[in-house]
């Protein structure tokens, strides 16, 4: 056997509209995966989900906790969407995940759909990069009682209704006072999330070894409220004054609406996500080609 992983799930999410066999096709894309993974000597197991979705039924399905108990390895083929959702879910399970990209961006789905067959081979030897990533853990706290809780790898964003004005915002950091603001919301980021939406906000960039956090307002009435960089060992605390229709959302993929009084707690979670990169990935190559910056000499 020469793969250093016995037991490989795989992840993705598809349409039904989409599920057909041809070349190019998820279906396609997921059995050939499967079958290059068998012929390593890994046994292969399919995600309830994406087996339905794709139709692809010769392999096991499991559902995620199951893959979580029973498989060393998850490769995510998707988008960072895709990644985003299946990482909040297994990192209590410690499993590593790879991911290859059927998205647009491609952050933490880093390696081309086009190159999996090149690529693959020496990750599943062991010739490959960790990278850890912690997760954030936000809870909704009403009247004293937390009423949801959720999870986030990206950000937490507390933003206005989409038809009402600016929010008031009480922005605490491990119980001390910051400011009230009025905009249109905030974002609390991780470095993970800093390429996200605080990146489209005006945030920083922040390396993936960085304990940190960005907290940034999106359209700030005040322009002086700036982003800022926080230590994530901290809890950070905003307070909905005022604004109709506001909400928090955790990755962008679930959502708690807002009552004026609500606070939204931001703590690290003990859970982190493990991501295998490529031997000899860079996080500044993903940038440099994710954001189209200039490399020279061409």
């Amino acid at each position: 056997m020469s793969s250093l992983f016995r037991h490989v799930a795989l992840i993705g999410k598809y349409p039904a509209s989409v599920a057909g066999g041809g070349s190019g096709t998820p279906r396609a894309a997921l059995e050939d995966i499967a079958q290059f993974l068998v012929a390593q000597g890994c046994e292969v197991a399919i995600e309830r989900e994406t087996a339905a979705h794709a139709g692809v039924h010769d392999h096991p399905s499991l559902d995620v906790p199951a893959i979580g108990r029973a498989c060393d390895l998850c490769l995510v083929v998707g988008g960072d969407g895709t990644m985003l959702g299946i990482g909040r879910q297994l990192a209590a399970y410690n499993i590593p995940l790879i991911g290859i990209n059927q998205g647009r961006l491609g952050f933490i789905t880093d390696i081309p759909l086009d190159d999996w067959r090149a690529v693959l081979p020496p990750m599943l030897r062991g010739e490959h990069e960790e990278d850890c990533r912690r997760l954030m853990h936000a809870r909704v706290i009403r009247e004293g009682e937390c009423v949801y809780e959720a999870l986030a790898m990206n950000d937490v964003v507390v933003n206005r209704g989409a038809t009402s004005g600016m929010v008031e915002l009480r922005v605490e950091v491990d119980g001390h006072f910051v400011a009230n603001q009025r905009s249109d919301g905030l974002i609390v980021a991780s470095p993970t999330g800093s390429t996200a939406y605080a990146l489209s906000a005006g945030g920083p960039l922040l390396h993936p070894s960085n304990p940190g956090w960005v907290l940034v307002p999106i359209a700030p009435h005040t322009l002086s409220n700036r982003p800022i960089v926080l230590n994530d060992a901290g809890e950070v605390t905003i307070e909905l004054v005022a604004g109709r229709d506001a909400s928090a959302n955790f990755d962008m993929q679930s959502l708690a609406s807002l009552l004026h009084g609500d606070r939204v707690t931001v703590c690290r979670s003990q859970h982190q996500v493990r991501f295998l990169h490529p031997r000899g990935w860079s996080y500044f190559d993903t940038l440099r080609a994710k954001l189209h910056w200039y490399g020279g000499g061409t």
